[in-house]
């Protein structure tokens, strides 16, 4: 390969950097300013509940220390490694019932339904844990508790883009799925194992561990202001 014909470097998180790999994306070059972009993300409603709590004034009274800020922390690292863990195994899983096979029998709709289905476990527990951090700042201090309301605005009005983003990631893996496919051949010789479907395998695991980490940055953020209290 020349060169001129080397995809360009995409830069941001794992995730991103994955995906385009994946999908062989080119990084699109944006004129756009930050500010800009995330205008076209919220409506009037929404910019509107975040006008109000980053401008409200914070209540009296709430002075009352961050108790139970080490369980909350310890709660979400529990989670954090359970989630990271299900998903290795079940890549394992879905990945062990196709070893055998054929590459042209194996159905990427296995893999899609495991991965769609790991999706649904991590906004549930990321959403839970958000909502349980943002309950521990609003009992910290007056600052805190509006610092969880402007993150709960942020949720609201982010969330549903972020789904309808996130959605769009196991056509991404099926590219990679059938490019690897479209290359290989059946199990090793002597073996029952498909080199292809271990690439892939280690592909969506860690697919996986980068989307977690992508959903556990805004829990991670919160965690890190009641640190500070």
């Amino acid at each position: 390969m020349s060169p001129s014909s080397q995809p360009a470097t995409v830069r941001g998180p794992a995730f991103i950097r994955l995906l385009a790999r994946f999908a062989e994306l080119s990084p699109a070059e944006s004129g756009r300013s930050l500010p800009d972009r995330l205008s076209q993300w919220l409506d009037w409603n929404h910019a509107l509940a975040l006008s109000t709590a980053l401008e409200g004034k914070p209540a009296a009274g709430l002075e009352q220390g961050a108790a139970g800020g080490s369980a909350v922390a310890d709660e979400c690292a529990g989670v954090r490694r359970a989630l990271a863990r299900a998903g290795n195994d079940a890549c394992a899983s879905v990945a062990a019932g196709h070893a055998a096979a054929a590459a042209a029998a194996v159905d990427y709709a296995d893999f899609r339904q495991c991965y769609l289905a790991r999706q649904r476990a991590m906004q549930s527990a990321t959403g839970r844990l958000r909502g349980r951090v943002r309950e521990r700042l609003a009992a910290t201090s007056a600052a805190m508790a509006r610092l969880a309301e402007v993150d709960a605005a942020m949720e609201a009005a982010l969330s549903p883009r972020e789904h309808t983003l996130l959605a769009g990631v196991p056509a991404l893996l099926g590219v990679r799925f059938e490019r690897l496919r479209g290359t290989a051949g059946g199990p090793s010789p002597g073996t029952a194992r498909t080199p292809w479907l271990e690439v892939f395998r280690h592909d969506m695991q860690g697919l996986l561990l980068a989307e977690l980490d992508v959903r556990f940055q805004p829990v991670e953020g919160l965690l890190a202001a009641l640190r500070t209290c």
